[in-house]
């Protein structure tokens, strides 16, 4: 879901060195990532209020802002910088339009729900087939994406972004465990235990059926 690192580092020294049109390929390299995790992150609900374009902008204005500082402090890769901004202001937008929405959006799951992408649920369907899980229920790939996302949605909220992080925006553990601030090990134990908690959920959700 991201760019590579590597010509980021090098566009980074670049825009270090005061190149400005580094500086504009840097952040035209990661736009449609963002857009992307926005699309993804943004509660439908909240998205008839407010344009996922508008997210978008003011996550590049508050980046292209930030950027000096990110330079001269920064200690994560660059892509994870842009997220937490993205995150950050994706959390401002549920917070101001919460009473359209009907909901508390205070806690972390105002960033989760079911994910936009069809492609990675398929992907993560794969990873949680189980011989428990009956024949209709593994029917159509429309049919697993649906349950799979009903039931990431049924998920705690800590467990349900660590599986969107790992699956939908693609980050590894160390990047996952950067972003939580834990050990390596911690994030690939929740990760483990977050896939368990899904796989369980569709079992139970398949044998009531």
């Amino acid at each position: 879901m991201w760019p590579e690192s590597d010509k980021t580092e090098k566009l980074l020294l670049r825009v270090g060195d005061g190149d400005t049109e580094a500086r504009n390929e840097l952040f035209t390299r990661h736009r449609a990532s963002v857009e992307r995790l926005i699309k993804m992150r943004l509660d439908h609900k909240i998205r008839r209020r407010i344009a996922v374009s508008d997210v978008l902008q003011n996550v590049m204005i508050e980046a292209n802002r930030r950027l000096s500082d990110f330079l001269a402090k920064g200690k994560m890769p660059f892509h994870l910088w842009i997220r937490q901004i993205a995150k950050d202001r994706i959390i401002d937008a549920h917070r101001r339009h919460r009473g359209s929405a009907k909901r508390s959006v205070d806690r972390e799951q105002v960033i989760g729900g079911r994910p936009n992408d069809r492609r990675s649920t398929i992907l993560l369907a794969g990873v949680l087939e189980d011989k428990e899980l009956t024949p209709a229920a593994r029917a159509t790939q429309k049919e697993i994406a649906k349950q799979v996302e009903l039931a990431i949605a049924e998920l705690p909220s800590t467990d349900r972004d660590i599986i969107l992080m790992r699956h939908y925006e693609q980050l590894g553990n160390q990047e996952v465990a950067d972003i939580l601030e834990i050990s390596e090990q911690a994030a690939s134990m929740r990760y483990l235990r977050a896939l368990k908690k899904l796989r369980d959920h569709m079992i139970n959700e398949s044998s009531s059926d």
